[in-house]
């Protein structure tokens, strides 16, 4: 799989100079698409929604991009999802630590061309239950998209979930990216944008077998 980091580019500008080089996914920071109002979007007064169905139609890929939300002033860490034109959906961060900043639906699992996609958006990365139901319902990949970090915590988490979860993880932050594989190893890390890198998910499967106490059902 070709990767395209784009940092804090804007979808929109990206769009007007795309050179027709080939990717399989492309990744925009929050910065990407910035805030979002949905009633401008289904009024036809913004069109950044459509910005990123263009490039992933032109690019015959997958797009992915970071923005802010807002539904009559309630505001949401989101990620867009699109493939070959198409809108595949929303997905909202399902916790918050901001007061200005609600929480938002259900964690999504999309079905791309390159294999089942967990999608993981902002504070959901820092718990467990996330990444851990996003491999649960089949994700071959996980992708997460962050704002500013201040610490290397984050990859530390992404190279745990990793391990752990047997499945590899795409982090893109302000600033800063990286590709960490099934075994916990970091390919990539980099801070210069665009960065363009190739991964190949290994998708493999492996038994496992645990002993551990239950619920104690006497004889009816």
């Amino acid at each position: 799989m070709e990767l395209c980091f784009l940092g804090g580019a804007k979808a929109g500008e990206f769009l007007k100079t795309y050179d027709g080089q080939k990717n399989d996914l492309y990744i925009f920071g929050f910065e990407g698409l910035g805030e979002v109002r949905y009633e401008q979007e289904l009024k036809g007064e913004t069109r950044r929604f459509e910005d990123v169905a263009m490039l992933s139609k032109k690019a015959s890929a997958i797009v992915v991009g970071g923005c802010i939300t807002n539904t009559r002033g309630h505001k949401r860490k989101s990620v867009l999802v699109a493939e070959n034109g198409r809108l595949l959906g929303v997905s909202d961060c399902t916790h918050t630590v901001e007061k200005e900043i609600s929480c938002g639906a259900a964690l999504r699992v999309y079905e791309t061309q390159k294999g089942r996609m967990g999608v993981i958006v902002a504070e959901d990365l820092r718990c467990l239950e996330t990444p851990q139901a996003l491999a649960a319902c089949g994700s071959d990949f996980l992708v997460c998209i962050l704002g500013a970090i201040h610490t290397s915590m984050p990859l530390v988490l992404a190279r745990a979930y990793a391990y752990t979860l047997g499945l590899p993880v795409i982090l893109s932050a302000d600033g800063y990216a990286a590709v960490v594989h099934e075994r916990g190893e970091v390919q990539i890390a980099t801070s210069q944008f665009p960065f363009y890198t190739s991964f190949s998910p290994r998708g493999e499967y492996h038994l496992m077998q645990i002993r551990r106490r239950g619920i104690f059902l006497e004889k009816l």
